[in-house]
């Protein structure tokens, strides 16, 4: 799967049928991917590979406490008895027992158990009674909010100091593999195209960069430690069991049946999950995709009266969501019930075997204790080392989403780009051609020069390729052929950095933040002076209304700019552009929202500009440019006529005259 035959980055509504699922190799390759972004964290992921193995010593000691206290307590059977067999390493901690009473070894072993409470949680008689330490707080039943808790996932097989220890390394990591991870998504989705996203679906990009960037940890996680401290803990642990009882019981052969079995049933549910988890995400992503547009779009949401149908939109969209997840918890629990009965089978033969082992004197009631829980300590370590399939296809389906958006094609500038030197002559397009992604052409065989001390305008009726012709001078589009020309160094062979860097553009949407005016004044210039803020700000227009704010440049404007009304905004993004005081600007329809006093003193500052730079305007209000050095009118990707507005008007049968007419009549 690729960005290309992504539907929900084509901006194409997303369903169960139409989800791509990675395939078996492409799903290899995506785990693959995956280890790679792993290389920065290494030494950690070492250490906490020596952590795992250092909270599984516990394990091996969990069954003996038991058979202690059943042969020597309960039984009475002295500590040293050659019929209770122990392995060398517990000899230290059984020494100081030999010879003492029943009682007195009771104490020895309550005395014992406080101090591995204190250190790894204690031990008890079973695998369950082994504390161990993670942190998933608040797990929710749909995919976003269990993958919160995987961005901020810890754990340890033990509790106590060493569990504690451990937890907080491994939440530590993780955070950091996710930051890393989901810094590394942000990054490339600002290094896309300014136009990658005119169709796509801003809520499903927010849900891959929140939601599917924690997949990485956990399949990282499992692919490094299951396989290496998984293995060793298994072989450790057969190797105990035979030191102490031998071959006799059978119990490590039992035991490995799980690995068989765990493989099958990994295989023949694995695309199934996969599928599961893939459709489950999606879901998430439309419900996230229709809650950003009812709040971006919530103004004509309640003018239109359309509460109850977007209302409607997102119940069904998130009951959606919560109904795939329980469809991908379904399969999970075929997947385990498929491998339950023959693992109960297996496990109910051993306890039948042991039982009878025990009765005809061959193991003590001690003995059967230790050999059942390392019978399930080897079955669980099969079990997860043949499962491992099984348990990275959910993140499987999670990495594919976010693969697929940073394989998106990126701005980059060619391996022989040049810095752009200062601007001093102006633009020039040559013949140039751009299509649509649907082979369609935009824009057909344009060209022009528009010199520094002028003013160039594109006029024309709405969709004849004006903003296409302006967009593909920062190199916002990329031409399908033709060239644009900045004092004859070509726009495709310069850095974009030294490119756009001189290049003042005010969009015909305007993009305001959240912050006070002057800091969205500055973003056009962060290390923009106060004096050059406030000129900017009076060359716009806007200084009259900003210093009747409640706190004129420092005032917050809230979310989008919500506090200002449209002309407001517009004359902070065109003082945006003039801070930045760069040799070209390009202004897209800069007096659509303005009043007719504000827009004459625009135009005034436009041609003051003009003196000492290139301004290129779009505009449909004929008064923006009429005192245009020239006027290009375009019309079906094509420029029809050129000249100054005298010029144009003075052809009887023009279509800059016949536009210019129409307006008229219209304002009449």
């Amino acid at each position: 799967m690729t960005a290309a035959t992504d539907p929900a980055i084509r901006g194409e509504p997303v369903t169960a049928a139409t989800a791509p699922v990675p395939s078996d190799r492409e799903t290899v390759a995506l785990l693959a991917r995956a280890l790679r972004y792993a290389g920065p964290f290494w030494v950690r992921l070492t250490a906490k590979f020596g952590l795992v193995m250092l909270s599984i010593v516990p394990r091996l000691l969990l069954p003996w406490p038991v058979k202690i206290i059943i042969d020597h307590v309960i039984r009475g059977v002295p500590v040293g008895d050659p019929s209770v067999p122990y392995p060398a390493f517990l000899w230290p901690v059984l020494k100081p027992l030999v010879g003492l009473s029943p009682s007195e070894i009771l104490l020895w072993m309550l005395a014992i158990q406080a101090v591995l409470v204190i250190a790894i949680g204690g031990l008890g008689s079973t695998s369950a009674e082994v504390d161990h330490t993670e942190d998933d707080l608040a797990n929710g039943r749909d995919m976003a909010t269990r993958t919160e808790n995987e961005a901020n996932w810890g754990h340890s097989f033990v509790a106590g100091l060493l569990g504690l220890f451990e937890f907080r390394f491994t939440l530590r990591l993780t955070q950091a593999f996710n930051h890393h991870y989901r810094s590394r998504l942000f990054e490339r989705i600002q290094a896309l195209p300014i136009t990658a996203f005119d169709d796509a679906r801003i809520g499903d990009a927010v849900y891959r960069l929140m939601y599917d960037t924690p997949s990485i940890t956990r399949a990282v996680y499992r692919l490094l430690l299951v396989p290496t401290a998984g293995v060793l803990a298994l072989l450790v642990t057969v190797a105990v069991l035979r030191m102490v009882y031998g071959d006799t019981p059978g119990i490590a052969g039992s035991a490995f049946a799980f690995l068989p079995l765990s493989m099958v049933i990994a295989l023949g549910f694995g695309a199934l999950l996969r599928r599961r988890a893939r459709t489950a995400r999606d879901a998430g992503a439309t419900t996230t995709t229709s809650l950003e547009e009812g709040f971006a779009n919530i103004v004509a949401v309640q003018s239109l009266g359309a509460e109850g149908r977007q209302r409607a939109r997102f119940e069904r969209d998130s009951w959606a969501a919560f109904g795939d997840y329980r469809a991908l918890v379904l399969a999970t629990i075929a997947a385990i019930g498929a491998g339950a009965i023959p693992a109960l089978v297996l496990s109910g033969w051993l306890y039948v075997t042991l039982t009878d082992l025990v009765i005809r004197g061959e193991l003590s009631t001690g003995d059967f204790a230790v050999v059942f829980i390392y019978f399930v300590q080897i079955a669980g370590y099969s079990t997860r080392i043949g499962s491992l399939w099984l348990q990275v296809q959910d993140a499987a389906a999670g990495l594919g989403r976010v693969f697929s958006l940073m394989d998106h094609p990126a701005e980059e500038d060619p391996a022989d780009a040049q810095p752009l030197a200062p601007v001093r002559r102006g633009v020039r397009v040559e013949d140039l051609h751009v299509r649509y992604p649907d082979g369609t052409e935009a824009v057909r065989g344009v060209s022009f020069e528009a010199p520094v001390g002028s003013l160039t305008a594109l006029v024309g009726p709405a969709g004849a390729g004006k903003t296409t012709i302006a967009y593909a001078i920062p190199r916002f589009v990329q031409p399908d052929s033709g060239r644009v020309l900045i004092d004859e160094a070509d726009v495709a062979r310069v850095t974009r950095e030294s490119l756009r860097s001189q290049i003042g553009f005010v969009f015909q949407e305007t993009a305001l933040f959240d912050a006070s005016v002057e800091a969205n004044i500055r973003v056009g210039l962060p290390g923009a002076s106060d004096a050059q803020v406030r000129r900017a700000a009076a060359a716009a227009g806007a200084d009259e209304f900003i210093e009747t704010l409640p706190d004129d440049y420092g005032t917050r404007l809230g979310r989008a700019g919500g506090k200002l009304s449209v002309g407001q905004k517009q004359r902070l993004a065109i003082a945006r552009a003039l801070v930045r005081e760069a040799p070209i600007l390009i202004f897209d329809e800069p007096s659509s929202a303005l009043d007719t006093e504000t827009e004459q003193k625009l135009v005034a500052t436009l041609l003051e500009a003009a003196r000492t730079r290139c301004v290129v305007v779009i505009s449909h209000r004929l008064s923006s440019v009429r005192a245009a050095d020239q006027i290009l009118f375009v019309a079906e990707g094509r420029i029809l006529e050129r000249g100054s507005h005298d010029e144009l008007m003075a052809r009887p049968d023009g279509a800059y005259r016949r536009f210019v007419a129409l307006q008229t009549r219209g304002l009449d």
